[in-house]
């Protein structure tokens, strides 16, 4: 197995989740092209010795709102568990619309929470850990859907490592899907490895040297 420079020796191993964000039910009899792409970041993942739980959020009853828990029956109470008890979230969505999916909001809209929710040193309960995301989708919007999420969690409290986004996207209006592709295209191999790499790097960093306490 290969080791991240940070998880050699009597370093801790690193944990994430990844948030598949496919309309889709992990039941489901057609393939997910996210779970495909998300598939390949895990698998690179776990290379730098970081165990990954993969969450297919089309399988929970994330309820509306912009709470931690909106009452019964809401399964986002315990996602937000595991978020928080990762070290590196992955978020993995389709393009639709030339947007994130409607799920991908809805956890998004879940996690605003955090801005009001510090621990005793007044950081959010999101500081120290990274995110990263992966776009699958056959049509245009790969950098504008990034975008979109990588501003989110930044405003909820995550840090967003260099080069942290592996997509792919095919022809326009095209029929392809990702999960379609007889092989993965070289250059989504290097934004896999990059991603994984600049990831669990600075998440090595921030889980021994945690931001400093607020002033206020």
């Amino acid at each position: 197995m290969r080791q991240s420079p940070l998880t050699e020796g009597n370093m801790m191993s690193l944990k994430a989740i990844a948030l598949n964000a496919t309309l889709k039910s992990s039941t489901s009899e057609e393939p997910s092209s996210t779970g495909s792409l998300l598939d390949l970041i895990v698998q690179e993942l776990g290379s730098l010795d970081v165990q990954t739980e993969t969450v297919w959020l089309a399988d929970h009853d994330i309820k509306p709102g912009v709470s931690s828990d909106e009452g019964e029956g809401d399964a986002w109470p315990a996602i937000r568990k595991k978020i928080l008890a990762a070290d590196i979230l992955l978020v993995g969505t389709p393009i639709w619309l030339g947007q994130p999916s409607s799920v991908c909001k809805r956890a998004l809209e879940r996690m605003d929470a955090f801005l009001e929710e510090t621990d005793a040193q007044g950081r959010m309960v999101s500081y120290a850990k990274v995110a990263a995301v992966a776009v699958v989708g056959n049509e245009d919007g790969a950098h504008h859907v990034s975008a979109e999420i990588f501003q989110a969690l930044n405003d909820v409290g995550f840090t967003i490592p260099a080069n942290a986004v592996a997509y792919w996207v095919g022809e326009a209006m095209g029929s392809t899907n990702f999960v379609d592709l007889d092989e993965t295209p070289d250059a989504v191999k290097t934004m896999i490895s990059m991603l994984a790499r600049n990831t669990v790097h600075l998440a090595g960093l921030l889980k021994n040297s945690q931001y400093p306490a607020s002033e206020e």
